[in-house]
This record gives structure tokens, C-alpha cells and sequence, in this order.
């Protein structure tokens, strides 16, 4: 019995997390590989790896005939009935062609070889491990930072976070430890190559996920997600149950877990609101905080007309137009949003126009969404385009 050789195995199944059968198919083609190096090897030979003694024998399927012409290929009837007496003209057989100092030259030429095998093989259970992780929450070690871009040790793994997919206002230092959302992760001669992200918006639903154990269980359902990193969020959010508060869930007792998440974000704020079926329900949640008088849609375009009172037009639109900005990659609608002031100087306007134009509702609508020249320039008008992709 060939303990060493078990043990050898046995050593690095569990040190480089690779099975044992991944091993002894390796130290098969390893030992096959070495013998071929062997002067007069026959070209034909295999290995026979006993797994439960560690034994192993080079083997060479010659065929018995009463005359040899090949020996690599053939061996004589009488030499075959000395192995055994039922062997006849015609049967093949296994020779035992092993060399008598094989074990070692093998384990001089396997080296290199079983190593280069081993390395293949722990690389192939990294990349499997992490590609089923793709899309989902990662926690690591900053590990360097080269050329602003950061690699994070994941253990068995390094990540990379490019400068592309790091928030602006956030700054990084070796040893820190960060979570990311795997973007990517491919499959290299190097090993597993893994992107991850601090920006993406699946970021901030995945750590819902983890903080809010209704999200979690399905109770409450995270419809949309839209971000600029650093700066601002906002979350669309709904219940299935009618007696659980999607919105209180997700801010937890005493605001305790939105704030973990916004801890973790480096105190990007994140408003959150709830999700309706009704998209104009739906649109004045999204400007919240701003308190909103009126929504009109057009479903057809996806275009919507807000009204909001005077004092709450600067805090609907937001600093730069962000809120706004916001609310339409929420919602995936164009949103137009006028003060109470200059919806009604826009009404008495139609009303004063002369009686054989009159306007419906929907004329008074388009003109609402489209004012002219002169009232452009006073009105305090955000038309937003919903440009960026949202996550469901």
C-alpha cells in the first residue's frame, strides 16, 4: 500500500480545496506523461491508479497471436497463457510495461507538471465559486491601490474596482474593509478576473436586502432604485400585506436601518418612497419631500404635467435639478413641474385668447408642457428625461 502517496493526496485535496478525484486524474496524466519520456515507451500505454492503496501500474493493451511481429502492439500466446491459461490467439490483454525505476524518474518529471494541474484546477473552483455570486453582495479587504485603481482581497480571490465604478466623494485606504456588488467576473489564463462596483444601483438593493428582513422575505417588494452615487438615492418600495409599512420597514425602528445603509454609502442620502400602480400617484410620491397639488399624465408619451405650491417649486426641483432628475429615472416618466403661480397665469392666458379658438382639455394640457418663448424664459420649468437605465 502506498500510504505516502495517499497522504500526499489527501494533503492537498484539503489544503488547495480541490477533490481528490480532480487530483488523481491529474497525477494519472502526470505519470502517463512521464513515462512516455522513456526510452522504447510504448506509445500505446495507460495508467491504472489504484485509489484505495495508492498503487498505480502502466498498462499496454497488446493483442495475443502465436507469432510476434509488433511487441509493442503484441505478445506471444505462450507468454500470455503464463498469465493466464485461458488466454487464446486473438484476446487483448494488459501488460504491465512499468519501468523498473519509474517512481523516480516520475516524480522527478510529474512535478512541474502536477503543479501547473493543481493551480489549473484551484483557478476553475475560484471562477465557479464567484461567477454564481455575480450580480449579488461582496465583502473584502482593500488589499492596494495602483494607478487609482483598487483591488480588493475576497479571500480565496482579488477584485478590482476601476476608477469608473468607484463614488466620487468616497476615499479608499489599504486595509479598509468595503462591500461591493460583483458586476462581472470572467474567466482568464490568469485565473477568475472580478469587476465590482460601489455605484451601481444593485448595490444599494442588495444592502436593503440585508438590513430590511421584510425585503428580504418578499413582504415588501423594492420596485425600482435610482442613484447618483455619493450624493443623493431614491428607492421605490411596496407591500404585499396591508398591515406592514414598506416605507417604516425600510427606515426601521428609529431610522436605525436606512442609516447602516447610508453609514455604508459614506452619507449619500436616500429618500425612500412607495411604489403605486396609479403613475400619477406613483410620480408625486417620487418628488418627495416636495408636497405636490396636481399630476396629469399622458401614458401614451409617458409625459406628465406636476403642479406644486409656489414655496415647494426650489425643494420639488431639487439643488441643480436633482430631485427632479431623480424621480424621473425612478418612475421612467418625463416630468414637467410648474408652481401653482405659473399653472394659473398659463390658464388665464387660454381664457383670454380669442372665443372662436376655444381649447379643451387637452390643448390646455400640450400648452401647459409646452409654454412660449416669453414664459419660458420667466417660468422656473424642469423637464427631465428619465436617462438612465433603472433597476427592477
Amino acid at each position: 500500500m502506498n500510504k505516502e502517496l495517499l497522504n500526499a493526496i489527501a494533503y492537498l485535496s484539503k489544503e488547495k480545496g480541490v477533490s481528490a478525484d480532480v487530483i488523481c486524474d491529474s497525477l494519472e496524466a502526470v505519470l502517463i506523461t512521464a513515462y512516455k519520456k522513456e526510452p522504447d515507451a510504448n506509445p500505446n500505454a495507460v495508467v491504472e491508479l489504484n485509489r484505495l492503496t495508492g498503487d498505480y501500474k502502466i498498462l499496454a493493451p497488446k493483442t495475443v497471436v502465436e507469432t510476434v511481429e509488433d511487441e509493442d502492439a503484441e505478445i506471444s500466446l505462450a507468454m500470455a497463457q503464463i498469465l493466464d491459461p485461458e488466454y487464446s490467439a486473438g484476446d487483448v490483454i494488459n501488460v504491465n510495461v512499468t519501468p523498473k525505476n519509474f517512481g523516480r524518474v516520475a516524480a522527478q518529471a510529474a512535478k512541474q507538471v502536477m503543479i501547473q494541474r493543481l493551480r489549473e484546477a484551484e483557478r476553475s473552483i475560484v471562477y465557479d465559486e464567484f461567477s454564481n455570486r455575480q450580480d449579488d453582495i461582496i465583502t473584502g479587504i482593500i488589499q492596494r491601490i495602483e494607478q487609482r485603481n483598487v483591488y480588493v482581497d475576497l479571500g480565496k480571490a482579488e477584485a478590482v474596482l476601476p476608477v469608473s465604478e468607484q463614488i466620487p466623494t468616497e476615499t479608499y485606504t489599504v486595509g479598509q474593509r468595503i462591500k461591493c456588488y460583483v458586476v462581472e467576473v470572467r474567466k482568464t489564463t490568469k485565473g477568475a478576473q472580478i469587476l465590482v462596483s460601489r455605484t451601481h444601483p444593485g448595490l444599494l438593493k442588495r444592502l436593503f436586502e440585508l438590513e430590511v428582513p421584510e425585503i428580504y422575505d418578499g413582504v415588501v417588494e423594492l420596485k425600482s432604485v435610482a442613484r447618483e452615487p455619493g450624493r443623493r438615492s431614491k428607492i421605490a418600495v411596496y407591500s404585499r400585506d396591508e398591515n406592514v409599512d414598506c416605507v417604516g420597514a425600510c427606515v426601521g425602528p428609529k431610522g436605525v436601518r436606512v442609516q447602516n445603509i447610508v453609514t455604508e454609502l459614506q452619507n449619500e442620502k436616500i429618500d425612500i418612497v412607495k411604489w403605486d400602480e396609479d403613475p400619477a400617484v406613483y410620480i408625486a410620491n417620487a418628488l418627495s419631500p416636495a408636497t405636490v397639488v396636481s399630476v396629469t399624465v399622458d401614458e401614451a408619451e409617458k409625459t406628465s404635467n406636476v403642479v406644486v405650491p409656489d414655496y415647494q417649486l426650489s425643494l420639488a426641483i431639487g439643488k441643480a435639478g436633482q430631485n427632479a432628475r431623480l424621480a424621473a429615472k425612478l418612475t421612467n416618466w418625463k416630468i414637467d413641474i410648474k408652481s401653482e403661480s405659473q399653472a394659473a397665469e398659463l390658464a388665464e392666458q387660454k381664457q383670454d385668447e380669442p372665443a372662436g379658438e376655444e381649447l379643451d382639455g387637452d390643448d390646455l394640457l400640450a400648452d401647459l408642457a409646452m409654454p412660449s418663448a416669453p414664459e419660458a424664459e420667466d417660468a422656473a420649468v424642469c423637464d427631465v428625461e428619465a436617462d438612465q437605465h433603472t433597476e427592477e
